[in-house]
């Protein structure tokens, strides 16, 4: 599955947690979650930077509220893009036959890696719980 593809499909799978995923869809849609944070975060940036080396008056402030605003789409983007990339992780996990619960290691120190590492293993060849594997027919 190609980049763009794979964002397509995540997106139009915002919430469906059900279902299988491919290492490539997962790992496509997390590479463009990163980049559109770490845009938006380098703009914010950008706009803070130049509100403090400009000074006071009308530029400074007008930057200042530039940098406000590039902050809280970076907030609301990175929100609005947390339920599609669970649901992408967890229908990874479903991939692998696990299930997507195991997110939760999300949440205690160095869980992170061992998720890592699940979301990284090749997927069962055949059909699972979850379903068929990612693109096969269905009938």
């Amino acid at each position: 599955m190609d980049f763009m593809t794979s964002v397509r499909t995540c997106l139009h799978k915002y919430a469906t947690f059900d279902g299988r995923a491919s290492r490539s869809e997962f790992w496509w849609f997390y590479l463009f979650t990163a980049l559109v944070t770490v845009v938006l975060y380098v703009i914010a940036i950008f706009f803070g930077i130049l509100a403090g080396v400009t000074g006071d008056g009308l530029i400074s402030g007008l930057l200042g509220v530039m940098s406000l605003f590039s902050n809280l789409a970076m907030l609301g983007v990175s929100i609005a893009l947390l339920i599609p990339l669970l649901a992408a992780g967890c229908r990874r996990l479903h991939d692998r036959g696990q299930s997507g619960w195991l997110q939760l290691l999300l949440v205690v120190p160095c869980g992170g890696i061992v998720l890592i590492v699940f979301w990284v293993l090749e997927g069962m060849p055949g059909p699972n719980a979850y379903g068929p594997p990612p693109g096969a027919p269905v009938y």
